[in-house]
């Protein structure tokens, strides 16, 4: 559905993207995360058919975005990050003007409307002008805006800033409604959580290259090693440690709690636990620690250059 090979783009003598290539299959969700200035949106704006790329090629359902810009443009919905709203209009004219523009006839694109501000709770003020609307309901209005020609792509960077908890919560289930659908989704956002929650695969973006690419759990085992678990007992370890040593690849302990690494913990925790208790050391609890995206993201952007990421995945490739 996105097809992108080896996209540069210039701004003078500025290498904003450097080669990115992507492609995001029907029915998926990409995230591109990434600092300030990475380029995430200069490449989306490409694969919007808003930008033209110095050098590469990219396809949206098909469609070439420099030689078929009008049909790609029809193709996708966009969400920019700051999206410019005609304020004195009420959200149904403001949404029905969009609608035609995407050549929607005038049954079909009330119809539309009308299950969207009821689905996003703005129902109640589709006669209020758009300039008495708060932040979180003009960035509703925009991502209706983005979906109400039901488009095959859906590019939003972004979509939840400026949003209360409840409404937050009410696009991410869209966008999660969405992932199960025909469509592809590229989300371009700064908050770790809804990546993780919503995305098949991630890309993280840094220098105009991606750095690092696949699912959260492949990021996570690349980048962190193997799972950690923690076990915690009713009384001391004492001498145990020095035997649990020989059996565990131990992080680190304490009197009454011990971590390790185990990348087969369908025979480590067992043979731990019946050590443990022929050891008449009580087991209060074993889990596995928690890992956070946020961890492996921070992991990622710290590195010095972009080739010290060459083993994590294929460079500057995504296949979401």
């Amino acid at each position: 559905m996105i097809e992108a090979h080896d996209l540069h783009k210039y701004f003078g003598t500025f290498h904003a993207v450097r080669g990115i290539s992507l492609n995001v299959p029907s029915g998926q969700v990409l995230a591109l995360l990434g600092p300030n200035g990475a380029g995430k949106t200069t490449t989306v704006r490409m694969l919007s058919a808003i930008l033209q790329p110095n050098q590469g090629s990219a396809r949206i359902a098909g469609h070439d975005v420099v030689a078929e810009p009008q049909i790609v443009r029809h193709k996708i919905g966009l969400l920019t990050e700051y999206p410019g709203l005609y304020a004195r209009m009420t959200a149904v004219d403001y949404l029905l003007f969009f609608g035609r523009l995407q050549g929607m006839n005038q049954h079909d694109c009330t119809v539309r409307i009308t299950q969207l501000l009821q689905q996003f709770g703005l129902w109640q003020a589709r006669d209020r002008k758009l300039d008495g609307y708060s932040k979180g309901m003009k960035q509703k209005v925009a991502l209706i805006r983005a979906m109400i020609h039901d488009p095959d792509v859906l590019f939003l960077d972004e979509p939840t800033t400026a949003m209360d908890p409840q409404s937050a919560r009410t696009v991410r289930d869209a966008i999660a409604e969405l992932r199960n659908s025909r469509r592809a989704v590229v989300l371009c956002t700064h908050n770790l959580n809804e990546a993780e929650e919503l995305a098949d695969h991630i890309a993280v973006v840094r220098g105009g290259q991606i750095v690092a690419s696949g699912t959260e759990a492949q990021l996570t085992h690349e980048l962190l090693g193997d799972p950690i678990w923690e076990v915690t007992t009713a009384r001391s370890l004492g001498s145990q440690i020095v035997d649990l040593n020989a059996m565990l690849e131990i992080e680190e302990f304490s009197d009454t709690w011990l971590r390790y690494r185990t990348r087969r913990p369908a025979e480590t925790n067992p043979a731990l636990l019946r050590k443990l208790h022929n050891a008449g050391v009580p087991v209060i609890s074993l889990s596995e620690v928690p890992r956070s995206l946020e961890t492996v993201y921070l992991r990622i952007v710290g590195e010095d250059q972009p080739e010290r990421m060459a083993g994590v995945s294929a460079a500057n490739e995504v296949n979401a």
